[in-house]
């Protein structure tokens, strides 16, 4: 699935943050690894992104969560 979001919170340091839009109600969890791109890839708060996702609980049942998001980013285009 595809759709727009803002950056909530991402953490350079750790290397994973938090998207939040319409389609991806209480957040999507990223990894930095997921961020297109070469080199260092990092998200700065407020930035919207371009992103493809899953919905963790639709793919493996209840309780199919990362970190206690349901939505999980594939790949993020800044």
């Amino acid at each position: 699935m595809t759709t727009r979001a803002v950056v909530r919170e991402f953490h350079g340091e750790e290397g994973w943050g938090v998207l939040d839009g319409p389609a991806i109600p209480g957040g999507c969890w990223v990894f930095f690894s997921d961020i297109e791109g070469t080199g260092f890839r990092t998200l700065y708060a407020g930035q919207p992104v371009s992103l493809e996702y899953e919905d963790l609980v639709a793919l493996y049942g209840t309780g199919a969560e990362l970190d206690g998001f349901r939505y999980r980013a594939t790949s993020v285009e800044p």
